[in-house]
């Protein structure tokens, strides 16, 4: 897949560029993207150039993962936004999954919301998704906010489905679907009685 950039109307979503390392290293630091993202703590000037310079590329490059750096209209980073984990493209229709994360001082203004949205409007008309999912661990209250302002349907718990830092931990699991947004999947659901 070659990189795409996404545009809000408040926001500029594209892949991340080595300009953003320093961004990125820096919004990183915040104790609670550590907790509740799989980073390596601590986060090294590395990590945002492995991050930056390596796997988003190679995710792109490969079609297993497509991340967004979300910015401000002037430039500012807002956070990361991306679809991972991507079935191939079929007859069945793709699945992803969203993840993202929110630089600290541009919480609570809804860029989360607004950039999300975008991603997946982008992942059911252009990629044809047919079940976007969203895990965060059990407790990732702000994540799951997120989730359920753009319209992902909470389906559970899942026992043991996240490792953080050595020790299994309780996932809550969501799906959004293109019929949730008024659209026809390429794929009938029928859902259970």
């Amino acid at each position: 897949m070659r990189p795409v950039t996404l545009g809000t109307e408040r926001l500029v979503l594209r892949p991340f560029e080595p300009q953003d390392v320093p961004a990125v290293h820096a919004a990183c630091q915040d104790p609670d993207i550590l907790r509740w993202t799989t980073l390596p703590e601590p986060y090294e000037r590395r990590h945002a150039q492995e991050f930056v310079l390596n796997i988003g590329p190679a995710g792109w490059r490969e079609d297993t993962a497509y991340n967004f750096g979300v910015f401000t209209r002037d430039g500012e980073l807002a956070g990361s936004m991306g679809l991972v984990r991507i079935t191939p493209p079929g007859p069945e229709g793709r699945l992803a999954e969203l993840g993202y994360w929110t630089a600290r001082e541009r919480r609570g203004r809804g860029y989360t919301v607004e950039a999300a949205r975008a991603v997946a409007d982008w992942a059911f008309g252009e990629l044809g998704v047919e079940r976007l999912e969203w895990f965060a661990e059990a407790g990732n209250t702000g994540s799951r906010a997120v989730a359920e302002r753009l319209g992902f349907v909470v389906e559970g718990t899942l026992r043991a489905r996240i490792t953080f830092r050595g020790t299994r931990r309780d996932a809550w699991v969501a799906s959004l679907l293109p019929s949730d947004w008024g659209r026809t999947a390429a794929v009938p659901y029928l859902p259970a009685p």
